[in-house]
């Protein structure tokens, strides 16, 4: 079930980093891992929250607020990449192999919440 997916999805993506960082010898795309970090916090602080213990409006306001700061995290996790292969810390397979691993993250989250909205599975 859905219990195995998440830890095994996640394991391959932390490879597909590892690769990209062991392979070309550079450790500059490891600043990702806070991008990863940080992209589900929002959503995971704020995007839960009960209307019952502040009023519904402000409850949609920090929901909104939750959507916006993972959003950010998300761009982060493309922008990093990009910045290190322009500043030319980072060769361009190595840049490629990190879009891989987010675009395998955001793969594993589509999944994931696809999965869990299912009754049956």
């Amino acid at each position: 079930g859905t219990s195995k997916l998440w830890p095994t999805a996640e394991l391959v993506q932390i490879y597909a980093l590892f690769r990209a960082c062991a392979v070309y010898s550079n450790w500059w795309p490891m600043l990702t891992v806070l991008m990863y970090v940080m992209v589900p916090m929002p959503c995971l602080f704020f995007g839960g929250s009960s209307a019952g213990l502040i009023s519904s409006r402000d409850a949609r306001d920090w929901a909104d607020a939750a959507k916006f700061l993972t959003g950010f995290s998300a761009v982060g996790s493309l922008a990093i990449p990009a910045i290190l292969h322009h500043a030319q810390l980072m060769k361009a397979e190595a840049m490629y192999l990190q879009f891989s691993s987010f675009f395998l993250l955001i793969c594993t989250v589509l999944l994931f919440n696809k999965v869990s909205l299912e009754n049956e599975w």
